[in-house]
């Protein structure tokens, strides 16, 4: 007869499962993995996994959605630490930050193989809560006449240029961070990875700003 499973023994196999299921996906794709490897690499028997999970779409969505709470968390922490005025700054460095500390779950995150979040609503709620932080982020900028136009076209185009740098850091298509190049008579080189997001920080910011009147 099957051990009753408590609640701790459910949540230590799904921890131990996210943890070997993100790399395997995000190493060999969604369509690359079966439960059956999944159970393998975890140390189980095949059939294990199904006590806990319905398929291999329950396990990927659970995997994403822990990823997207861990990235809303570390965006909330340094919103609410941010001085006031510096929290855009904050914000775009805890973004990229987040995405080099943790290449795997970031990718997965926005992989194009991924569940209906409609039919996960873990998923859903953590994506939403992830999207927020950045969404209200700009909303008291436009209320107070610092920024012109909607806060949620805004908060997208600003998502997708961070999205972009940080795709293009973690493919090493952007130049080496200025720590990790050797020094030009003891001067900080111009043309460094932090140099290109304050860049493009820069290029948003002006191009929210109010414009003059005609």
């Amino acid at each position: 007869m099957p051990k009753t499973l408590s609640d701790e023994d459910i949540h230590q196999f799904r921890e131990a499962m996210r943890r070997v299921a993100e790399n395997a996906f995000a190493t060999r794709g969604a369509q690359g993995v079966t439960m059956r490897e999944l159970a393998r690499e975890l140390g189980c028997s095949a059939m294990t996994p199904y006590r806990y999970f319905r398929d291999k779409e329950e396990i990927l969505a659970m995997v994403r959605a822990a990823a997207f709470t861990r990235f809303a968390q570390r965006l909330e922490a340094v919103a609410q630490a941010a001085a006031p005025g510096h929290q855009g700054v904050a914000l775009s460095e805890a973004y990229v930050t987040f995405a080099l500390d943790e290449p795997h779950a970031y990718r997965l995150m926005f992989d194009l193989e991924q569940p209906d979040e409609n039919a996960h609503p873990d998923l859903t709620t953590a994506s939403h809560r992830a999207w927020r932080t950045l969404g209200e982020h700009f909303e008291p900028l436009v209320a107070a006449g610092r920024m012109e136009g909607d806060p949620s076209l805004i908060a997208y185009a600003y998502w997708a240029a961070l999205h972009g740098f940080a795709m293009l850091a973690l493919a090493n298509k952007l130049p080496l961070p200025a720590a990790q190049q050797p020094p030009e008579d003891g001067a900080t080189p111009a043309l460094s990875r932090e140099a290109v997001l304050a860049q493009l920080r820069k290029m948003l910011w002006r191009g929210a700003q109010p414009q003059p009147a005609p």
